[in-house]
């Protein structure tokens, strides 16, 4: 059993990819190659807005906007405190100062009533100037969008959407990487879309901050790569790339989003709701299932699972074993800990369920069968 089954996936499309692949080679023209705009345009005209700009990854996603944006030491920038490392990572790499938000536990996602306190307690200290708020689609879910935009208008901040889980997720229709100012996304290959590699892309209805981030992506580039007009970096989606994701987008348009929600309600039809606490996705939204998340009693319930899971041969990860404000290289900046107790307590208590298109319903209701038998023991 797979965790996320890129094998089967592959098997499906072997000849649509190893063609498409083919094509790349015999073209050979392996950076910039007619399939990455080609890539651009779908991946645009999916989301709805009018730029996609691919890149390397969804790191330098995040990393080529704050750069754009001009984000420089003295800037706060609000993010989740209940994340992967580079939404945090990025902002200390602008020598800003990431300013932790404590998230829901019912969604994971951040809180917007503790971010509102946190700008103001901001602006009220005077040390830092609010700039930008980072929000992450986590686990395939959209942040709390109707709640945080309004705020962000209301203080003058921009918004970043860190959907590097949530490609394909939406809100009553609205697609992820379409409700801040810009998005992002990350094709690493676990991600809901992904490739064969790292590649990210940026998308944004902004033409100056597009044009800008074009630059910025081929060594700062003007006219040409050769005319630099700004200091940049080097990210750029292989064409090879480019490729295997236009095989790999048909699928997840034509199935595989839809797919992931049946092996949802599998799962919330199979688990006992007395005994853990199932992912909720609010009315109106869809996730595109990055992961499938439990929340159990404690550490020590979670662990004991985990291991039990494991010696049945069923794959788990611990998405995060950490809080940002935990981390060894975030010591330097200041926090109020007892702000940020739900993401403490979910670092303790998570544990993520193979969760794929390709699961069948046999898997599902055994991996159920073998959860629930685990937890009515340990009451």
């Amino acid at each position: 059993m797979e965790f996320r089954d890129l094998k089967t996936q592959y098997k499906k499309y072997k000849f649509s990819i190893n063609r498409s692949i083919k094509k790349v080679l015999k073209e050979s023209a392996f950076i910039g190659g007619k399939e990455v705009g080609e890539l651009e345009k779908s991946l645009a005209d999916y989301v709805g807005v009018k730029h996609c700009i691919s890149c390397g990854n969804g790191t330098d996603a995040m990393t080529l906007v704050l750069d754009a944006w001009n984000i420089q030491p003295g800037d706060a920038v609000f993010v989740p405190n209940f994340t992967f490392f580079a939404t945090v990572e990025v902002v200390s790499q602008r020598k800003a100062t990431p300013i932790f938000v404590d998230v829901l536990p019912s969604t994971f996602n951040m809180d917007a009533v503790h971010l509102e306190k946190q700008i103001q307690k901001v602006i009220k200290d005077g040390k830092f100037k609010p700039k930008v708020i980072i929000t992450v689609d986590l686990f395939g879910l959209p942040a709390d969008y109707p709640a945080i935009i309004p705020i962000a208008k209301k203080y003058g901040l921009k918004v970043l959407e860190d959907s590097a889980q949530g490609f394909g997720g939406s809100i009553h229709g609205q697609r992820a990487c379409s409700f801040a100012d810009v998005a992002t996304t990350s094709f690493f290959p676990a991600k809901p879309l992904g490739c064969y590699g790292d590649g990210g892309a940026i998308f944004t209805n902004d033409d100056q901050v597009a044009k800008i981030i074009q630059s910025l992506k081929v060594h700062g580039k003007g006219e040409d790569k050769y005319d630099n007009v700004r200091i940049g970096y080097n990210s750029r989606l292989d064409t090879i790339q480019a490729a295997v994701l236009k095989v790999k987008f048909k699928a997840f348009i034509k199935h595989e989003l839809n797919d992931v929600q049946k092996v949802y309600q599998i799962y919330n039809n199979t688990l006992e709701s007395h005994l853990m606490v199932k992912p909720i996705i609010p009315d109106g939204y869809i996730s595109s299932f990055a992961q499938y998340t439990i929340i159990l009693k404690d550490k020590m319930q979670r662990d004991n699972l985990q291991k039990y899971l494991k010696e049945n041969k069923v794959p788990t990860f611990i998405y995060y074993s950490k809080t940002m404000h935990q981390q060894k290289a975030m010591s330097q900046y200041t926090f109020d800990e007892n702000e940020l107790h739900n993401s403490t307590m979910l670092v303790e208590r998570v544990l993520s369920l193979p969760m794929h298109p390709y699961l069948k319903p046999i898997e599902i209701k055994t991996i159920s069968k073998l959860v629930n038998q685990f937890l009515i023991k340990s009451l």
